[in-house]
């Protein structure tokens, strides 16, 4: 996917704009890019118009070949079973979970695992609301998710031995983790067709 030109319009003033947007990233050959994914930079732009932050919503291909990542960015269904070996594979239908991907592989961690850790935290505090993964703190590796609730986004701490307990669940279930080795959605709607 090449860079190319977008004709983008902005959600405050509807005025039009074209802006040259590359829609594969590959880190090894920009290391610099990947703050700039963290951050959410690389997916805004300022309307010249009127000067406020608008969103970038196209499909893209992260890549991070010495991560062994891949992660396909797109609002439409895509399924694959080819990867290179040892990469890891995922689709996303949101910048949020691009940057939360990233974010997750950056601190050496399992997203998977991590989509198990949501999936326990979430049954602990019974609130149906969507976890993002922030990172992870502290002499005692606290987990640190962010959820919206009333307007607001809340954060919530939790102890890194929910991610080991979860990796153990996932260890005795080496189906869960063997249906992940595709270019796959792994969410917590994939994860509920196996903790229904």
């Amino acid at each position: 996917m090449p860079a190319r030109q977008l004709q983008l319009i902005c959600n405050h003033c509807s005025k039009s704009h074209t802006q040259e947007f590359d829609a594969s990233i590959n880190i090894a050959r920009n290391p610099e890019l990947k703050e700039k994914v963290l951050s959410g930079e690389y997916f805004t732009w300022t309307c010249p118009h009127c000067g406020r932050l608008n969103l970038i919503t196209e499909a893209c291909l992260y890549h991070d070949p010495d991560e062994k990542l891949m992660i396909l960015l797109s609002p439409a269904p895509v399924s694959g079973e080819d990867l290179p070996e040892g990469y890891v594979g995922r689709v996303v239908s949101s910048v949020g979970d691009l940057i939360e991907k990233v974010k997750i592989h950056s601190y050496g961690l399992d997203d998977v695992t991590m989509e198990l850790c949501k999936y326990v935290t979430l049954r602990e505090i019974s609130k149906e609301v969507q976890l993002r993964f922030v990172g992870v703190q502290g002499a005692d590796s606290e987990m640190t998710f962010t959820y919206p609730e009333n307007g607001e986004m809340q954060m919530i701490a939790v102890g890194f031995n929910v991610y080991e307990d979860c990796a153990g669940i996932l260890t005795r279930n080496p189906s869960i983790k063997e249906a992940a080795r595709t270019l796959c959605r792994v969410d917590s709607d994939w994860l509920s067709k196996y903790f229904a």
